[in-house]
């Protein structure tokens, strides 16, 4: 097994890099930076730029599934500007992969697998959602997620093998939502968002890149979600957090409003509720490291005091 990484210098393209290395994988990735390549045992960069097409087809060498982990972080005030950003930087990612690998032959290249998100389930207190849950969210994110997963399945008229990951919260003490979840509660000001009943979908970081690889070698195809089995809602998030990092939380619930002066549209990400299920990848033999949100925090609560 070779593998083809996009978005490999991001959170989980780093986490996924750590153990191909320790587990001795093979590794090409794309990079938009030229001074960014790199050369190493098991490693080697190669430059492209999606937005105006280009791909230096010889990553696709020896490779046998591509990792799509490309996309411009939704985590930005969303201008108009940065909105199309958020779209562009996924599907024309992945349409410049798909051309430049029309285009080189194929070669051993046999499965896809592309990040999506669960952003993609209509936010709701009720449901639990399943991979076959039907309709989608009419927001924004939505709206992404649907069009970077119409992207990913175009692989299928060259016979590729498409897994689509829909990702939950991930947590790391490295990056993403957690440092901005902690960083209010170790200053003693945390509180939970809006009724605070609303769900939050999580993943331990090491549980994501390890289902990466896990599928990679399964070779499959189909929609999945990378979420860990037990889900919590934002109330229980915040109180886990704060007992682990050892801080009082004193401050009544932050109101939706205050939320979207200050950060606008995309505030919405912080009051959407998705209580989604990990049953699919657990019944193909995935076993998670990281199952209740107390041992995932206190795992990453050890990890910070090492960095």
């Amino acid at each position: 097994m070779k593998l083809l990484i996009t978005g490999a210098t991001g959170l989980v393209g780093g986490e996924l890099l750590k153990i191909c290395r320790e587990e001795g994988i093979p590794v090409n990735y794309l990079t938009t930076r030229r001074n960014k390549i790199q050369n190493g045992d098991n490693l080697k960069g190669f430059y492209w730029n999606p937005q105006n097409g280009e791909i230096d087809l010889s990553c696709f060498e020896g490779v046998t599934t591509i990792i799509n982990l490309a996309g411009a972080s939704v985590a930005k005030r969303w201008t108009a500007a940065y909105k199309k950003k958020i779209v562009s930087s996924r599907v024309d990612s992945l349409r410049t992969l798909r051309l430049g690998l029309a285009k080189s032959g194929k070669g051993q290249v046999s499965s896809l697998i592309s990040a999506s998100a669960i952003g993609i389930y209509p936010s709701s207190f009720t449901e639990y959602y399943t991979e076959k849950a039907e309709g989608e969210d009419t927001g924004f994110l939505g709206q992404v997620v649907a069009s970077w997963e119409e992207e990913a399945l175009k692989f299928e008229t060259l016979a590729i093998k498409t897994s689509l990951l829909r990702i939950g919260l991930v947590l790391s003490e490295k990056g993403g939502a957690l440092p901005q979840i902690v960083m209010p509660i170790r200053k003693y000001v945390g509180a939970a968002m809006g009724s605070g009943e609303q769900w939050q979908s999580w993943i331990h970081i090491e549980d994501l890149a390890r289902m990466i690889i896990f599928l990679a070698q399964k070779e499959g195809s189909g929609v999945f979600n990378a979420v860990a089995p037990n889900p919590v809602t934002n109330k229980r998030l915040t109180r886990e957090t704060a007992k682990v990092f050892k801080r009082p939380l004193w401050l009544p619930n932050i109101p939706q409003f205050v939320m979207k002066i200050v950060l606008g549209e995309m505030s919405s990400i912080l009051f959407a509720s998705q209580r989604v299920s990990s049953q699919k990848i657990e019944k193909h033999g995935f076993n998670f490291h990281y199952q209740n949100i107390c041992r995932a925090l206190e795992d990453l609560y050890q990890k910070w005091g090492e960095q």
